[in-house]
């Protein structure tokens, strides 16, 4: 019989290691570094990222796809790049403020899930929305990280004090 090993980490120490991971890879590493990992993910393949030492000495291997099947135009290296330092920054931000973060588990499978938090770029005056999600639950010793773009139209239409950066977060004002 296999035995299956779990490692439970918090979500918010998860997150933040999986942040950090993205904005080396992606962010901090040169850019030839950088965007031959693009490269791959973008043709559909799974990358390996590294291993990560967890508390029980146990190594967990890291690895990264994207699906970008819901991207509007063409992806290319910068604005995936782009799309990703969105998403971190708000990550991050949430993190620091210690925001409760929703997170979407598969109905079958709560290993699977994505993050609540949103990386959304435009482009062409067309959004898009990038996601993180994970899947921890493959009986691997590794865990799958996820960049997701999602149909923006689902989040239904923008207002205008949220998508303007900057713009006065305060109560709705009748024009008239």
């Amino acid at each position: 019989m296999a035995r299956e090993q779990s490692q439970s980490i918090p979500r918010e120490q998860f997150l933040t290691m999986s942040v950090n991971l993205l904005h080396k890879v992606f962010l901090e590493a040169n850019r030839t570094q950088a965007k031959s990992i693009y490269r791959e993910v973008a043709e559909g393949k799974q990358v390996a990222l590294t291993n990560v030492q967890m508390e029980d000495k146990s190594l967990v291997r890291f690895d990264l796809a994207l699906d970008h099947s819901e991207y509007r135009g063409k992806l290319n290296f910068g604005s995936f790049r782009d799309s990703l330092t969105v998403l971190l920054a708000q990550m991050t931000d949430a993190l620091r403020q210690e925001k409760n973060i929703t997170v979407f588990t598969q109905e079958d499978d709560p290993n699977v899930m994505i993050f609540g938090v949103t990386g959304v770029t435009y482009e062409e005056g067309k959004p898009s929305v990038l996601v993180l999600g994970a899947d921890a639950g493959s009986g691997q010793p590794s865990v799958m990280l996820k960049l997701m773009y999602l149909d923006h139209s689902q989040f239904g239409e923008p207002r205008p004090q949220v998508a303007e950066a900057g713009a006065d977060a305060g109560e709705d004002q009748d024009p008239a």
